[in-house]
């Protein structure tokens, strides 16, 4: 597992991560013993890049994962998230406010069993703060010892140029594949012009990309939260990502390490970090930085999947994202 370098101020990761959140929530029951095991399979394999949110489980998932790794503490790095709030009646909220931004990193590192947070995003930009007033509570984070760097996700390229005049930006975590590409037009040339690194979530699609996904239940999370996953896109989505399939099996890989791949080729900025909670995808995926796309095998992917292809919108609700 090479390493690459998130943002000018020092972070270097292993190129691959493991994205925790669906340890806790949203894809079937939870299994704490196996989510360990996974978490301390990705040491042995080379990760180092362990990314969780206060929300995530409501608070569980960083407590699984501060637990998991305390014995590694000194190898990893251990990046976490505020400002997603979920409040008493169970409705959420987005908050950026200095008073909370102190008060949810302690939280978090409680939770954690850490003295300090690597990485220290937030979720999503409140509209109603100003981002210098968010930035600079968080900048006093680092001051103190709590935190080391700090990132934003989900943010425009306008509010990243502010929130970095206002304190260095290590990384910006968004989503990023081959089916979500809209960043490409603003915020990576913004990040790059910067020197920001970019940490794509959901690079597989909420595993669309795998080519497992032939039918979802109607209860299934990704129904409720984006219009890829409604019956009649996932039709039309499901023919561009079966030409996908046909160029893994000519490589004798499989289609998740075809659409991981194809994110590491994009930029030596850029470090992925796939979710999953089982050891056996987990080292499907490690294997991905094993895989070499040649300039022909890229133009074939753009031919099949150009940008923008996915019918169907992100999310349901974009009112969130690219702040």
């Amino acid at each position: 597992m090479e390493k690459r370098k998130l943002g000018t101020q020092g972070l270097e990761v292993s190129e691959l991560g493991l994205g925790c959140m669906g340890m806790s929530q949203f894809y079937g029951p939870r299994d704490d013993k196996e989510s360990a095991a996974t978490l301390e399979r990705a040491v042995e394999l080379g990760i180092n890049f362990f990314d969780t949110a206060d929300v995530y489980g409501v608070g569980h998932n960083e407590e699984l994962v501060g637990k998991a790794l305390n014995k590694f503490r000194d190898r990893v790095i251990i990046a976490t998230k505020f400002a997603n709030q979920v409040l008493p009646d169970g409705k959420r909220a987005i908050c950026g406010r200095p008073e909370y931004v102190r008060s949810a990193c302690d939280a978090s590192l409680k939770r954690l069993g850490v003295d300090h947070i690597d990485l220290y995003y937030q979720h999503r930009v409140d509209k109603q703060v100003p981002i210098e007033e968010t930035v600079g509570a968080m900048a006093e984070l680092v001051r103190n010892g709590k935190v080391r760097y700090l990132g934003l996700s989900e943010a425009s390229a306008n509010t990243i140029r502010r929130a970095h005049a206002t304190h260095p930006i290590t990384a910006l975590q968004s989503e990023y594949s081959i089916w979500t590409r809209d960043y490409e037009d603003d915020v990576i040339p913004t990040l790059r012009e910067l020197g920001i690194g970019f940490v794509p979530f959901s690079p597989l699609g909420r595993g669309f990309l795998t080519g497992n996904l032939r039918e979802l239940p109607a209860d299934d999370m990704r129904r409720k939260v984006s219009p890829r996953f409604d019956d009649e896109n996932m039709q039309r989505n499901q023919k561009v990502v079966d030409r996908l399939q046909e160029i893994a099996r000519e490589k004798n890989i499989t289609p998740s390490q075809l659409a991981l791949a194809w994110v590491l080729a994009q930029g030596r900025d850029m470090v992925p970090i796939p979710g999953t909670k089982r050891r056996t995808y987990l080292e499907e995926n490690v294997a991905a930085v094993k895989v070499q796309l040649s300039k022909n095998d890229l133009a074939r992917i753009e031919e099949v999947a150009p940008k923008g292809f996915a019918a169907g919108g992100r999310y349901h609700d974009m009112s969130t994202v690219n702040v």
